[in-house]
């Protein structure tokens, strides 16, 4: 088995780690709504992307507060 001869020094372990460091994701503008989002992706805000509707965002959002509702409803019951 392969054992060092010699304690890696700071200076080489921090110059090897140069390269781990996170980078800022790349956000642009919708054309539509001009909320920030990933390029290449539709827009979650809107549900455009290429000037085209992909996603229904309205029906997404009342199934959330639905399940929102119910989740209440629930816990009330609960504490009852």
């Amino acid at each position: 088995m392969a054992v060092p001869k010699k304690k890696t020094s700071y200076r080489r372990t921090r110059q090897r780690r140069t390269h781990h460091g996170l980078s800022v994701p790349t956000l642009v503008a919708c054309a539509k709504c001009g909320e920030k989002n990933l390029p290449h992706r539709a827009c979650a805000n809107c549900g455009f992307y290429g000037g085209k509707k992909v996603l229904d965002t309205q029906s997404k959002l009342a199934k959330k507060l639905k399940k929102k509702e119910n989740g209440e409803k629930k816990q009330d019951s609960k504490e009852q």
